[in-house]
């Protein structure tokens, strides 16, 4: 599972995601990807199970590129627990996405095996998502 080697603050502040993503937008490295339409802290197990689901789908060939990171601490107070007597401990670690986000590329597979692995992909992740293409792609370049 994702999490980062090192933290500056164990038990950081929830902050506040609003407005749409100006980095991390634009297919970089592969010719598909899905794109997210929601503001939503997407997990590490939950990025785990897509990357999963894609790496099965496309019998491991082709190329994977996951474009978050779950470096975002996530605090969780036990069940039955009275108010107060501080923070909770670290329990997960969440990556925030903001609308227009890419989630995850695919590149070295056909069209239609990148178009239901990421649909398998998307299914396993908590926001609504967009199937996006490169726009120079070609479908003769795989041959």
């Amino acid at each position: 599972m994702l999490q980062p080697k090192k933290v500056k603050w164990r038990r950081p502040a929830k902050g506040r995601s609003k407005g749409f993503a100006h980095r991390g937008d634009q297919l970089a490295f592969g010719s598909f990807g899905i794109k997210t339409l929601d503001t939503k802290w997407i997990t590490a197990r939950q990025i785990e199970a897509a990357r999963v689901a894609v790496t099965r789908h496309m019998q491991r060939e082709g190329q994977i590129w996951i474009r978050i990171f779950p470096d975002k601490p996530i605090t969780k107070k036990p069940a039955d627990v009275r108010m107060g007597k501080g923070k909770g401990a670290p329990e997960a670690y969440v990556a925030p996405v903001t609308p227009g986000r890419m989630l995850i590329e695919v590149d070295g597979v056909t069209l239609e095996v990148a178009k239901e692995a990421l649909r398998l992909a998307a299914q396993k992740l908590p926001v609504t998502t967009k199937f996006v293409v490169r726009r120079d792609y070609d479908e003769s370049q795989l041959v």
